[in-house]
C-alpha cells in the first residue's frame, strides 16, 4: 500500500524549524526569508498551488483562533466556572466568617454606590466576521469551534456597530441582575425585614456607540437621537419583560411601561434619516407632545415600583422587583448610560466664533488672557431656549452636540447626566470653554465634562491643564453642584509616541498628582472618576494575562490608595473596544464571569501601597523616562514611518469607519507616509503587529534595563506592580521575531531581489526579479529602513541581555509571517509583468506598479480592469450590416488569467494571513 501524501503544513512546519535551529548557529542566516523562498519555489514547481495555500491559511487561522478561543476562557476564569456572586456577597455581608455582620447602613454604602463602569466603544476593532465573533465566544464558554470559519472581516457600518454593542450590553445587564440579585439575598438572610430598600449598583453600563464624533463623519444627529431613543425603548422593553410575570402586583407599573414602549417607538419612527426641515418638524412634534407618555424621569416609575413591592405576593416576586428596580436606578431610561464625545479643536472654534475670541488656545504667551476672556464670559452666560430647528442648520460640530444634550435632558431622559468626552484636551481652557457652551444652551446640569489625556503632552501637563480649570470658581462650582470630577486617560497614542509602559506610568503619576490638585482647592469628598480608554491588545494597554492583571494594571493600588485616604470617592471605569471587546460579553457566560471579576476588583480594598516599586522611586522614574526617551527617538526616525507606510496599510482590512491613513491622493494611491502621526492610533498598532514587531510595547526597554540589570531583575521579581508591567511587554516579545522583521526590510532592499536574479535558473524569472529590483529602487527605502532595523535590533539584543527568559514567537506565527511574505512577494513579481499602456486617470504603469508595491492592490486592479477590458462587451455577435473588422484587442482575457485574477487572489490570501495573525496576536490594534 503506498504511504499517505505528506502533510504539506507540517512540512513546512518542519522546514521552518530546521531553518531556525540553522540560524541559530548562523549570525548571516535568515530563516524566515528562507522559508518564503522555499514556498515560492514550491508553487513554482507545482508541489504547492494556490488552492493548496488557501486550504494551508484556513487550517492556520483555525487554529489561532481555537487557542484564542482558550485564552479567553482562561482570561475571565471560565475554566474554573464562573466565579460565585454569591460568595462574594457573603463576603461583603459578614468580611470576617468568625464575626458578625456588617451593619445595614455600611452593607447599603457598599453596594449601593456605583464603584465601577463598563464602557463599550466603537474604535476600529471590528476586525471579525460576527458569525466568527460569535463562533469563538461559544467556544471561549465550552462549546466546539467548527473548522472552515470566515476570519476577515466585512467593514461595518454603524448600524452594525450598535448591533453588536447591543447584544453586549443586553447580556452585560443580564449578568448585573444576577449581581444585584446575588446582593439582595446576602442581605435577605441577614436583615429579612430591611433587604428590600436595597438598591444595588455598584457596576454601571456606558456606551459612546452612535454617540462618538471624534473623528467620524457617518454619524449625525439625527442618527445619534434615533439611537438614544431605541437605547430608551430596549430599556423599558427590558422592564416590561422583567416585570410582565409578576402579575397584578405590578400590572399598573406594567401598563405605564408599555404606555412609554408606544410613545418611543413612535418616536423613532419620526426620526428622519436625513435632517429635512419639514422632517424635522413632524419629529419635534412627537418629541414635544409624546414627551409625557414616553417619560423623560425614572420617578413615576419608581412611585409605581414601590407599590408593586408592597403588593407582591411572595419573596420571589419582590425580590424580581428590586433586581428590576435596580436596574433602572442604575441606567436610568437607557439600557446603558451615554458617553457623547468629541475633540477639543471643535470646542475652541465654537467658542472663539460665538465670543469673536481672537487668542489661539496654543499661544502659551497669551494663555493668562485668554482665560481671564472666557472666565468673564462665564460670569455673563445666559441660557438661551433651544428647539429642534437649531440643530439643522447648526455649522459647529461641539454646538450641535450641546444642542442634542439639551433636547435628550428635556424630551428623552432628565435624570441621567451625559459623559460629554474632549479628546486631545490640553489646556484648562478647554474645559471652561465647553462649561461655557453647556451655560449657554441651558445643558451644564446634564453633561459631566471630562477631558481625555492621551497624549504625551496632555499627560505631562495634565496637572496644570487640571489647574488651569480649577482656578476658576465657575468650574469649581460646577463640580461640585455635580458631586464628581471626571477624567479619562487613553492608551492609544500614548503608547504610540511614548510607549505603552511610559503611557501607563504617567497616567498613574497623573491620577496621583489629583489627590493633592483636588485637595488644594477644597474638593475633599466629591466623587472622582477616572475611565480608562484601552484596548484589549497589549498595543493599547490591555493586559494579556487575566481581567483581574488587566484591571490592576490599569489602576494601580497605590491610586486607589492615595483616593481613599484622601476621603474621595472613585469609580473607575473601562473599556471594552469593537468586536474585541464584545468578545468578553459574547455569551452569557462570559458575560457573568467578566461581571464578576469586574465587582471583585471593584469591592477589593486597595490596600496600602506598600509595592516596593514606590520604595524605588527614581530608578522607576529613570527607567520610564528612558522607554519615553528611546520610542520618542524611535518615532523621530524616518525609517520608522518608511517602515510603517511602505506596505503596512495594505496588510489591514477595514475594521471600522475611519480609513487607516489620515489622508490619501486619489489620483497617484496612497499618500507616502512621514511621519506615523499619518496613521491612526489603531492602524498603527496593526500594521506593528502584522509586520512581527511590537515597538510600541516594548521599545526602550533594553536600553532601561541595560542600565542597571540588577535593580531592573529584582523589580521583576519583588514588585507586583512593575512585575505586572513588564508581563504586558513580554507578550509583545513572543508575538514580535527580528527574523520575521529582518524578512521584511529585505524584501524593501532592492539587493536581495538583485541576488535572487543571478541566482535563479527558472526562464523568465531572471528579468522579473530585475523588474521588481528597479521597482523596489524607486520606494528608496532601504537606507532608512535598514538604519531603523539597527536601531530595534540593538534594544532588543540589550533586552535579552537583561532578560534571559524571554519568549520567541511560536512557530505557527512565524510561518504565517513567512507564507504571506512568499504571496506578498509574488504580487510584486506579476505586477513587475503588467504590459504598459497609456497614462490613464492621470496614472501611469510605473505609478501602478508602485501602488502595487504598497499593496494598495484593490483600487490598482479596478483601474487596471478599465485599461485592459476582460471582455470586448456588446460588439461581438452583433450585426452591424457591413462585413466585420476585426476584432482583435477588444478583450485583453489573457492577462486577466495569467497577471490581474492571480493578483486579487494573492492578495485575499495576504489579508487572509492577516486575520491569522490577528487571532495570533489576540485582539487587533
Amino acid at each position: 500500500m503506498p504511504d499517505s501524501a505528506p502533510d504539506p503544513l507540517q512540512d513546512l512546519l518542519l522546514r521552518l524549524r530546521e531553518a531556525r535551529d540553522a540560524a541559530a548557529q548562523d549570525p548571516f542566516g535568515d530563516p524566515v526569508l528562507l522559508v518564503a523562498l522555499a514556498i515560492s519555489r514550491r508553487l513554482d514547481d507545482g508541489t504547492l498551488d494556490l488552492g493548496v495555500v488557501e486550504a494551508l491559511v484556513q487550517r492556520l487561522a483555525d487554529a489561532a483562533a481555537a487557542d484564542r478561543a482558550g485564552r479567553l476562557a482562561r482570561y475571565v476564569g471560565l475554566e474554573q466556572g464562573v466565579p460565585s456572586l454569591d460568595a462574594l456577597a457573603a463576603r461583603l455581608v459578614r468580611p470576617d466568617p468568625d464575626d458578625s455582620p456588617i451593619p445595614f447602613a455600611r452593607y447599603c454604602a457598599l453596594v449601593e454606590q456605583p464603584r465601577f463602569a463598563a464602557v463599550f466603544t466603537a474604535h476600529p476593532t471590528f476586525s471579525l466576521p460576527y458569525a466568527t465573533a460569535v463562533a469563538l465566544a461559544e467556544a471561549a464558554s465550552g462549546a466546539a469551534l467548527p473548522p472552515g470559519l470566515a476570519h476577515r472581516p466585512p467593514a461595518p457600518t454603524l448600524e452594525e456597530e450598535f448591533r453588536q454593542a447591543n447584544e453586549a450590553i443586553r447580556r452585560g445587564r443580564d449578568a448585573l441582575d444576577g449581581l444585584s440579585a446575588a446582593l439582595l439575598r446576602a442581605a435577605q438572610g441577614v436583615w429579612p425585614d430591611r433587604w428590600a430598600r436595597l438598591v444595588p449598583r455598584p457596576v454601571l453600563l456606558s456606551t459612546w456607540v452612535g454617540y462618538d464624533t471624534d473623528g467620524r463623519t457617518d454619524i449625525g444627529w439625527w442618527d445619534t437621537l434615533r439611537l438614544r431613543l431605541v437605547m430608551k425603548q430596549r430599556q423599558l422593553e427590558r422592564l416590561a419583560g422583567q416585570v410582565a410575570p409578576l402579575g397584578s402586583c405590578a400590572a399598573p407599573l406594567l401598563a405605564r411601561v408599555q404606555g412609554a414602549v408606544e410613545a418611543v417607538a413612535a418616536q423613532i419612527a419620526a426620526v428622519p434619516e436625513t435632517p429635512e426641515p419639514l422632517k424635522v418638524q413632524h419629529l419635534a412634534a412627537l418629541m414635544v407632545g409624546e414627551r409625557e407618555a414616553a417619560l423623560t424621569s425614572t420617578a413615576p416609575l419608581l412611585a409605581l415600583f414601590a407599590d408593586a413591592v408592597a403588593a407582591a405576593p411572595d419573596e420571589a416576586a419582590r425580590l424580581a422587583l428590586a433586581v428590576a428596580r435596580a436596574g433602572l436606578v442604575a441606567h436610568g431610561l437607557a439600557l446603558a448610560h451615554t458617553h457623547m464625545r468629541l475633540n477639543a479643536a471643535q470646542v475652541h472654534n465654537a467658542v472663539r466664533q460665538r465670543l469673536e475670541l481672537t487668542i489661539s488656545a496654543d499661544d502659551m504667551a497669551q494663555r493668562r488672557g485668554l482665560l481671564a476672556a472666557i472666565n468673564a464670559a462665564l460670569a455673563e452666560v445666559e441660557a438661551q431656549p433651544v428647539d429642534y430647528g437649531a440643530l439643522i442648520g447648526e455649522p459647529a460640530s461641539a454646538v450641535r452636540l450641546m444642542l442634542l444634550c439639551a433636547q435628550i435632558a428635556k424630551h428623552v431622559d432628565g435624570d441621567t447626566p451625559i459623559r460629554f468626552l474632549i479628546a486631545e484636551t490640553e489646556t484648562g481652557y478647554t474645559l471652561l470653554a465647553a462649561l461655557w457652551l453647556a451655560r449657554r444652551f441651558g445643558v451644564d446640569h446634564a453633561v459631566e465634562l471630562s477631558p481625555l489625556f492621551e497624549t504625551a503632552e496632555a499627560l505631562d501637563r495634565g496637572e496644570r491643564v487640571l489647574e488651569e480649570a480649577l482656578r476658576s470658581p465657575h468650574y469649581r462650582d460646577y463640580l461640585r453642584r455635580h458631586g464628581r470630577i471626571c477624567l479619562q486617560f487613553g492608551y492609544s497614542d500614548s503608547g504610540r509616541y511614548v510607549g505603552q509602559l511610559a503611557g501607563s506610568y504617567l497616567a498613574e503619576r497623573l491620577k496621583l498628582r489629583l489627590v493633592e490638585l483636588l485637595r488644594r482647592h477644597k474638593l475633599d469628598g466629591i466623587e472622582v472618576v477616572l475611565f480608562d480608554t484601552h484596548g484589549e491588545s497589549v498595543g493599547r494597554g490591555g493586559h494579556p494575562d487575566s481581567l483581574a492583571d488587566r484591571l490592576a494594571y490599569l489602576s494601580p493600588p497605590l491610586a486607589r490608595t492615595a483616593l481613599d485616604k484622601a476621603g474621595l470617592r472613585l469609580r473607575e471605569e473601562t473599556a471594552f473596544q469593537g468586536g474585541d471587546g464584545y468578545l468578553l460579553f459574547g455569551t452569557q457566560k462570559l458575560a457573568e464571569a467578566t461581571i464578576a471579576g469586574i465587582a471583585s476588583h471593584a469591592f477589593t480594598p486597595p490596600g496600602e501601597g506598600s509595592d516596593p516599586v514606590y520604595a524605588e522611586a527614581d530608578y522607576v522614574a529613570d527607567f520610564f523616562a528612558t522607554v519615553r526617551r528611546e520610542m520618542q527617538a524611535l518615532v523621530a526616525d524616518p525609517g520608522y514611518a518608511a517602515l510603517l507606510g511602505a506596505f503596512g496599510p495594505g496588510l489591514l482590512d477595514r475594521t471600522g469607519s475611519r480609513p487607516a491613513v489620515r489622508q490619501s491622493d486619489g489620483m497617484g494611491g496612497p499618500v507616502r507616509i512621514s511621519h506615523p502621526s499619518q496613521l491612526r492610533a489603531i492602524p498603527n498598532n496593526a500594521i506593528l503587529q502584522q509586520l512581527g514587531w511590537m515597538a510600541n510595547s516594548m521599545h526602550g526597554l533594553g536600553v532601561a534595563a541595560s542600565a542597571n540589570p540588577d535593580a531592573f531583575a529584582e523589580l521583576r521579581t519583588r514588585s507586583p506592580r512593575f512585575a505586572r508591567a513588564m508581563r504586558l511587554a513580554q507578550r509583545a516579545v513572543a508575538c514580535s521575531d527580528l527574523g520575521v522583521l529582518r524578512a521584511v526590510v529585505d524584501t524593501l532592499d532592492p539587493g536581495p531581489w538583485l541576488d535572487r536574479a543571478g541566482f535563479t535558473r527558472r526562464p523568465g524569472r531572471r528579468e522579473e526579479l530585475l523588474a521588481v529590483a528597479g521597482a523596489v529602487e524607486k520606494l528608496d527605502l532601504d537606507a532608512p529602513v535598514r538604519r531603523l532595523f539597527r536601531r530595534l535590533q540593538a534594544d532588543h539584543l540589550a533586552l535579552k541581555a537583561a532578560w534571559p527568559e524571554l519568549p520567541a514567537m511560536n512557530d505557527r506565527l512565524v510561518l504565517l509571517h513567512a507564507l504571506r511574505l512568499t504571496l506578498i512577494h509574488r504580487i510584486w513579481l506579476l505586477a513587475a509583468a503588467i504590459p504598459d499602456f497609456s497614462p490613464r486617470h492621470g496614472a501611469t504603469r510605473e505609478a501602478l506598479v508602485l501602488r502595487l508595491l504598497q499593496l494598495d492592490v484593490e483600487p490598482a486592479l479596478a483601474l487596471l480592469a478599465e485599461v485592459f477590458p476582460a471582455a470586448p462587451g456588446a460588439v461581438l455577435g452583433l450585426d452591424f450590416h457591413e462585413k466585420p473588422a476585426p476584432r482583435e484587442g477588444l478583450s485583453y482575457a489573457a492577462e486577466h488569467a495569467a497577471l490581474f485574477g492571480p493578483m486579487g487572489r494573492l492578495f485575499g490570501l495576504v489579508r487572509a494571513c492577516g486575520a491569522a495573525i490577528t487571532h495570533e496576536v489576540g485582539a487587533f490594534g
